[in-house]
């Protein structure tokens, strides 16, 4: 919150980071179902006088807001998405609070998929995946809500059906073209939906998770087409774009989509020694991986009236 503060402008926010909580839901026929969320909660508040005058009787304590977060947790009888339980959070403070005028709630979900024995589901059991659900939510006293989910750590590679050519070429540039490399990048994407206020959001509390799955199942059909054929990436920047658009054209209540993907490279390696001029002669077929120094290629992708 912003305020004048003898002669100064003076904004200040305050809240509780990496509040780790694990959620049980069990089912009357036995199957458990569970989720770990790490959440992050920031308030503006008015509790200037905490910082000028050594008041702290409007300071909403960070010990109290890592409570609510369990608290909370027990309270929701019913499986929920991380995007309704960050909604849930921020109206509490933004409701509960007069001083709070808005709420912040920012959480990533652990990726525990259920574990399957001899092809069935196992009732209680689960494995650790790799990337990772995301949201941030931001809700005022108003009511007015911002709302993004997103995915990070999502790892994905095509062997080939890519290349890089016709790039600007200059003195320094030593990279040969090709149309033929591997293509390799882990993927970190968010998207902003269009509900703008509490009143609007869909009351499916698993709305949001399918929704999450929807959008991540898009990005990796765009990335590797289809599976006998494949698609071709002429670029990094074609291929993401290519994803981003077909995000916006597949769910009307997403209004933008940011991507983050740097091109993790698998460089062609050939050997040989004066004896042995062909000992490793590359052929696509092998390659050294590195990671650094990598390329980092970003792009947003929003609706005109998008507020993300």
């Amino acid at each position: 919150m912003a305020g004048d503060l003898e002669g100064f402008n003076f904004e200040q926010r305050h809240g509780k980071d990496r509040v780790r909580v694990a959620r049980v839901w069990r089912t009357s026929d036995g199957r458990n179902f569970m989720v770990e969320w790490n959440v992050s909660i920031s308030l503006f508040s008015d509790c200037i006088d905490a910082y000028a005058r050594d008041d702290n009787s409007s300071i909403v304590a960070t010990d109290t807001m890592k409570n609510t977060v369990y608290v909370k947790a027990k309270e929701c009888s019913e499986q929920l998405s991380a995007e309704h339980f960050a909604i849930l959070l921020a109206k509490h403070f933004t409701s509960f609070y007069k001083q709070v005028t808005a709420a912040v709630v920012k959480i990533v979900e652990k990726p525990w998929e259920r574990l399957y024995v001899d092809g069935q589901p196992h009732e209680h059991g689960f494995k650790l995946g790799s990337e990772k659900h995301t949201t941030e939510v931001t809700v005022k006293k108003s009511g007015a809500l911002k709302l993004t989910s997103g995915v990070a750590g999502l790892s994905v590679l095509k062997t080939t059906m890519s290349g890089f050519e016709g790039f600007f070429r200059d003195k320094y540039t030593a990279l040969p073209e090709t149309q033929e490399r591997m293509l390799a990048t882990e993927v970190t994407a968010s998207w902003g939906y269009s509900y703008d206020t509490l009143s609007s959001i869909p009351c499916d509390l698993l709305y949001f998770q399918e929704r999450y799955k929807d959008v991540k199942k898009v990005l990796m059909n765009t990335f590797f087409g289809p599976p006998k054929e494949g698609v071709y990436s002429a670029s990094v920047q074609s291929t993401l774009y290519q994803m981003a658009r077909a995000v916006l054209a597949g769910f009307p209540d997403i209004s933008a989509v940011q991507l983050n993907m740097p091109n993790l490279h698998f460089l062609p390696v050939n050997i040989s020694t004066k004896d042995n001029p062909s000992m490793v002669k590359f052929n696509d077929d092998v390659y050294l991986p590195t990671d650094e120094p990598h390329g980092s290629i970003q792009a947003s992708l929003s609706r005109f009236w998008s507020r993300m």
